[in-house]
């Protein structure tokens, strides 16, 4: 191996966007054996493992995994996720045509916004709470460049990476609306879905259009949906939240009153 390559896997094991091709690689090996049905956290109970089939997923290189656990809120359960200068995520694998589901629902709450967070900076790249749609793209379409990054990922982790994710995130500075490509790849589309301070401590309710938002991202129709997943990451600024996470929903139809 050439030090040309062996310095692409380096930088590769060091990137953030890593976080993403790990987790959508884990995604992409069960989905053929996965619905189109989200297992709802409320079908377990607390303290207990995560229902099937959630699971958590770290990077190798991770100094410290953020912890989720399953406990009870009021007549419910729910995700709670513990960030402490951390990083991990819990995906879900699914095999879903977003024309027959195109829309995505879930609830969330945070304990605090991230002070050095910046939506715009590697530095910066943190959420108090982020929710992933991944998608198993053609990458045949992509850039020799990019096709290289994902190689080498599938490579290095020996798994099969997606080529396309959109991440809608809660920020503490970044308005509602906000669209913008991570910092790391511009293979993942951030989108702001709930800002600032004014509802942290609360349960907040989202829905998302998959459809319209892939197309705005990527300018084309969205490929099969190979996987959702959750997070709370802390571990570029340094800082610690806590996030809730309610059932995760796709369905065909806007709810009503949305």
């Amino acid at each position: 191996m050439n030090c040309s390559v062996i310095c692409t896997l380096k930088r590769l094991a060091c990137n953030g966007s890593l976080a993403l091709l790990v987790l959508a690689g884990a995604a992409a090996e069960s989905a053929e054996t996965t619905g189109s049905a989200i297992t709802p956290f409320s079908a377990g109970s607390s303290g207990s493992a995560f229902p099937t089939p959630w699971r958590s997923v770290t990077l190798p290189k991770a100094k410290r995994p953020t912890q989720y656990t399953l406990v009870a809120d009021e007549a419910t359960v729910v995700l709670r996720a513990q960030a402490n200068a951390s990083m991990a995520t819990l995906v879900h694998p699914l095999k879903v045509d977003p024309n027959h589901l195109s829309f995505i629902s879930w609830r969330w709450k945070i304990s605090n916004l991230l002070s050095k967070a910046d939506i715009n900076t590697k530095s910066g790249d943190d959420f108090p709470a982020r929710v992933y749609v991944l998608f198993d793209y053609d990458i045949g379409k992509l850039s020799l460049s990019q096709r290289i990054k994902i190689f080498l990922a599938r490579k290095l982790y020996a798994m099969e990476v997606p080529g396309a994710a959109l991440c809608y995130v809660w920020d503490g500075k970044a308005p509602v609306g906000t669209s913008a490509w991570s910092p790391y790849t511009d293979r993942v589309r951030v989108i702001v879905v709930e800002s600032g301070a004014a509802n942290v401590g609360r349960w907040r309710e989202a829905e998302r259009d998959l459809v319209a938002d892939f197309r705005a991202a990527f300018g084309e129709e969205p490929p099969p949906i190979s996987g959702v997943a959750v997070a709370s990451d802390t571990d570029n600024t340094g800082e610690s939240v806590t996030a809730m996470f309610g059932d995760i929903r796709l369905s065909a139809r806007r709810r009503e009153g949305r």
